[in-house]
């Protein structure tokens, strides 16, 4: 299922069609918090546009102006939103048809999209498997072929890693490249929307619609949007591809290593150059991540404390405006939540603030200046998108640190702001099952173009991306 496969079909048909298999796999991945079918499905419509009659799904922490925006916490369970986010609304002018919203790790804090208080969502290839996370529900909805296009969020990796795990195309842009206005913060230095879809093509027209300057997002870049589309299928002669020391650690899962190998092995057959680099704080990245996103959570969720809006705790006789608050946020927000919540309250308070939070912002910038060093004498960075395949539902629930280094492919982009993306790139058998395996993609920043080129590349001369899970 492709998005070109949909434009133009009739748009009851299509949006009946996806929403008859959401219905029946629901059961199996629980990748939906919700579905629209008086919203997607209107008999006669006339949609026009460059995605016009594509179903497509939504992160359930992107605002949209019916149904209700959860971020699969109990604190926004039924909050309905009065406005849409601007993404969002660039796909509904460019002719798109919403049909649902999908499970997330609660606020898109989490790698495997079991912290949602709706429960897991379970990966298509094996569903006594996490699909990845936080957008493990649009990943799953695209890996299942329940809609060609979901939109996600990426802060530390949560559009890559999901898409790695359920062999699909996610891409992550430059940040400020699309607008954040709707999209329910997290960490506002880090987020990023990012698309979830089958091939690059698709992945390439769907950022051609959301893409773009928007007053209402401050943060948003005027950068000019390149034609994504026209470069895709230019030959990788010349290109130089960088593969940091620590992309080969010994870490990785062994199938993981192997196919990243193999991905290498493609890409030299392409004509382009593979040169062997460092970054020497890629080690740190986790570190530096998990003070500065944390920290950036505590002050953004602040605001939901039961008076404005959201869950407000039942009183007792006795109790205070200071109790109301302790009990809406300690019945409102889940256990992964409340973690990071205290971390970053920690590391911003008096006394820590210096020797954690500056520090972690110094480590950032060298971070950036790593990678642009690589970039001066290369035009993309390999990597792993993740250092291990699918695991089991359960098996990392307990250890919030082995969670946590599952990203460490990844959010050093999100602290750059750099573009990169995961493709599918092979599998990897564990107990019996083939699993999908992504390869990353690095890029300099709204250098969007020719990342897509090179993916679209490694795509043209593989078939890792036509497979589908049998469900």
């Amino acid at each position: 299922m492709t998005v070109r496969g949909f434009i133009n079909d009739s748009v009851r048909d299509r949006a009946a069609s996806s929403l008859q298999r959401a219905r029946e796999l629901e059961p199996k991945l629980r990748a939906f918090t919700q579905l629209f079918e008086p919203e997607a499905v209107k008999p006669g419509a006339a949609v026009s546009g460059p995605l016009a009659g594509v179903p497509v799904a939504l992160k359930d922490n992107l605002c949209l102006s019916w149904g209700k925006t959860t971020c699969a916490s109990n604190i926004l369970r039924n909050y309905e939103s009065p406005y849409t986010a601007t993404a969002v609304q660039k796909l509904i002018d460019a002719g798109a048809i919403i049909i649902g919203k999908t499970n997330l790790d609660e606020f898109a804090m989490g790698s495997s999209c079991e912290h949602s208080c709706f429960g897991p969502t379970f990966n298509p290839w094996d569903t006594s498997r996490v699909p990845g996370g936080s957008s493990g529900g649009s990943a799953a909805a695209v890996a299942a072929g329940i809609v060609p296009l979901a939109l996600g969020s990426d802060t530390g990796g949560s559009v890559r890693q999901p898409a790695s795990h359920c062999g699909i195309v996610g891409v992550k842009p430059t940040y400020g490249r699309i607008s954040r206005y709707g999209l329910v913060a997290y960490a506002s230095s880090l987020d990023q929307i990012g698309t979830l879809t089958r091939t690059v093509e698709d992945a390439a027209l769907a950022l051609s619609v959301i893409c773009g300057h928007d007053p209402l997002d401050t943060t948003s870049s005027q950068e000019p949007l390149p034609d994504l589309l026209g470069s895709l299928d230019t030959p990788l002669d010349g290109l130089r591809f960088a593969v940091p020391r620590q992309a080969r650690s010994d870490a990785n899962h062994p199938e993981v290593a192997r196919v990243f190998e193999e991905s290498i092995a493609t890409y030299k057959k392409l004509g382009a150059t593979i040169v062997d680099v460092e970054l020497p704080l890629l080690d740190h990245g986790i570190a530096a991540y998990y003070i500065v996103a944390p920290a950036e959570a505590s002050s953004n969720l602040a605001r939901f404390d039961g008076i404005r809006y959201g869950h407000r705790a039942k009183l007792e006789q006795g109790d205070d405006l200071f109790d109301l608050y302790c009990k809406s946020r300690s019945e409102g927000f889940g256990p992964e939540v409340q973690r990071r919540i205290m971390l970053g309250t920690h590391v911003l308070s008096s006394g820590y603030y210096d020797a954690y939070y500056n520090t972690a912002l110094k480590v950032r910038r060298r971070i950036k200046q790593d990678f642009d060093r690589v970039f001066a004498d290369c035009h993309a960075v390999l990597m792993p998108a993740s250092p291990s395949p699918a695991w089991k539902i359960g098996e990392k629930t307990s250890d919030p640190l082995a969670m946590y280094l599952e990203d460490v492919y990844t959010v050093t982009i999100n602290l750059a702001g750099l573009p990169a993306m995961s493709i599918p790139a092979g599998f990897a058998s564990v107990e019996g099952k083939q699993l999908p395996v992504g390869v990353q993609i690095v890029s300099p920043a709204f250098d969007e173009a020719r990342m897509l080129r090179i993916a679209r590349q490694f795509e043209k001369s593989t078939d890792w991306h036509t497979r589908s899970p049998s469900l």
